[in-house]
């Protein structure tokens, strides 16, 4: 996707991902990296939905894997449009589109015109490796979660004088990883900053009101009581100590490297159940911040109800892909240095490691398959019956088509945003408009035949083949001097 508004003057050119630098890295260590595991130089294994999305992500964007043919009507300009490999752990161009079709689709389709907050909850480190390859149990813990926000929301509701029961609503995106792609399972929470209530026929909007830090540190509390209890409840807390079936796990090991940020396999011993943290007393590190016993909790992101640019954008953040290709940066020793979005605590503004242990990082951040990154809560939940009610745009009755009718037909609610669409969204820019006689595309074919892409990208110069990968480099793999020199010590 170009990164410049129409209006800027820039026109729209095709992304070319083999020339960015994560498709370099992929593409020049991941047959070092199946060799190393082969070998059992590391001891891990890359899960097979994880090793499905690495292979597709070195197709994405590849005129040679396919395309679509846009031509003008006017003057017969030809415009390529190559296909994508739909990925849901890193591609950022998969994941962008995703992004800005989901947040499209919550602004029109599902969230009232009224107030938003973001509630970010951050787990134990102990718990991350468990609750990244659990969905059940994570699914388990982000109920607790948004319910008790939930009643926070009623409890205050009733305070101010509502009669009857006060109903907020949710849209929960679980993220996988930190800024420098180590494993975290988070949850981002966009909270209706408010409460409704029915009065007769109607629902009457409450807003919050003025939100404190108090009032922040005793949801957190009593989130993680709650979740204590039921752990405790299913036996999850039990520390086992000994020789585990699972600790030998390549696919946890995986997993524990990842989270711990140390190469694989790395950090200490991680046990089936979940530790539990050492006892801390509630801390508010800042306004609207609080953490206890390793969690923490951050509810100060907020949007107004008629700031509709701010109510997007902080729909796209919390589906924003966990990578960005400005922020990958190939060193000359061969080390990958990762930019952060924001400095650590520490003052660390961006993170050096070898290229194995980032495509490390990248596979464990594929979600398995039926891990569902996005869920709706309350009155934003499918089965509520006060969704349509609260809707931007209630339902109408359709009316039937009119055989003269050469309008486009509208869309559904829902439904899929063409490429196009999403980019005169998104970025201003119209892609089907010609960029010589200022026409209108059309799609004329989809390629998809061999011979035929061959034949096609030969005549206009294109390659024809994929970027060829380098091969194997074999002991001692690394492309860090360290972990050269401890490999080759440990085999010594």
């Amino acid at each position: 996707m170009a990164s410049a508004a129409r209006s800027t003057g820039v026109v729209y050119e095709r992304r070319r991902p083999e020339r960015t630098t994560l498709y370099e890295v992929v593409r020049d260590n991941v047959e070092t990296l199946y060799g190393a595991i082969d070998d059992g130089a590391i001891a891990i294994r890359i899960p097979q939905h994880a090793k499905k999305e690495l292979e597709a992500y070195l197709d994405c964007g590849l005129l040679c894997r396919g395309f679509a043919r846009l031509r003008c009507e006017r003057c017969d300009e030809s415009r390529l449009v190559a296909f994508s490999c739909k990925g849901r752990g890193f591609c950022p161009s998969c994941l962008g589109r995703r992004m800005c079709a989901t947040a499209a689709n919550l602004m029109e389709d599902v969230l009232p015109e009224v107030a938003l907050r973001q509630w970010v909850l951050t787990f134990p480190f102990p718990w991350r490796r468990r609750l990244a390859q659990d969905g059940a149990l994570l699914g388990v813990l982000t109920r607790i979660f948004v319910q008790s926000v939930e009643r926070f929301y009623s409890e205050r509701a009733a305070r101010r004088g509502v009669l009857g029961a006060a109903k907020t609503g949710a849209v929960t995106v679980i993220q996988r990883t930190s800024s420098d792609m180590r494993l975290n399972p988070h949850l981002h929470v966009v909270f209706l900053d408010g409460a409704y209530h029915e009065d007769g026929e109607e629902l009457v909007w409450n807003e919050l009101g003025h939100l404190k830090t108090r009032e922040v540190g005793q949801v957190l509390e009593n989130a993680v009581r709650r979740m204590m209890r039921y752990l405790r409840r299913h036996g999850l807390l039990e520390l086992e100590r000994g020789a585990l079936e699972e600790e030998d796990e390549p696919e946890a090991a995986l997993c524990a490297s990842a989270v711990s940020g140390r190469e694989p396999p790395a950090g200490p011993q991680w046990f089936r159940g979940l530790l539990p943290p050492s006892p801390s007393a509630l801390a508010y590190d800042k306004p609207l911040c609080a953490s206890i016993d390793g969690f923490t909790l951050h509810a100060a992101t907020h949007a107004g109800a008629l700031n509709v640019a701010a109510r997007e954008a902080l729909m796209r953040y919390v589906l924003r892909p966990p990578i960005a290709q400005e922020r990958v940066e190939l060193q000359d020793d061969g080390l990958v240095r990762l930019s952060l979005k924001r400095a650590f605590a520490d003052g660390t503004v961006a993170v050096d490691m070898d290229p194995l242990s980032l495509l490390c990082r990248l596979a464990a951040s594929v979600p398995p398959p039926r891990f569902h990154t996005v869920k709706y809560a309350g009155v934003l939940a499918s089965a509520s019956p006060w969704r349509k009610r609260i809707g931007p745009r209630p339902a109408m009755p359709e009316e039937p088509a009119k055989a003269d009718d050469d309008a486009a037909p509208r869309r559904k609610r829902g439904g899929y945003r063409p490429w196009a669409e999403l980019l005169r969204r998104t970025f201003e820019i119209d892609v089907l408009e010609c960029p010589t006689c200022k026409g209108r595309m059309k799609l004329v074919a989809m390629v998809t035949e061999p011979s035929s892409i061959a034949r096609f990208l030969s005549a206009l110069g294109e390659p024809t083949d994929v970027p060829a990968r380098s091969p194997n480099r074999g002991p001692p793999y690394w492309k860090s001097t360290v972990l050269r020199q401890k490999a080759l010590g440990d085999a010594a």
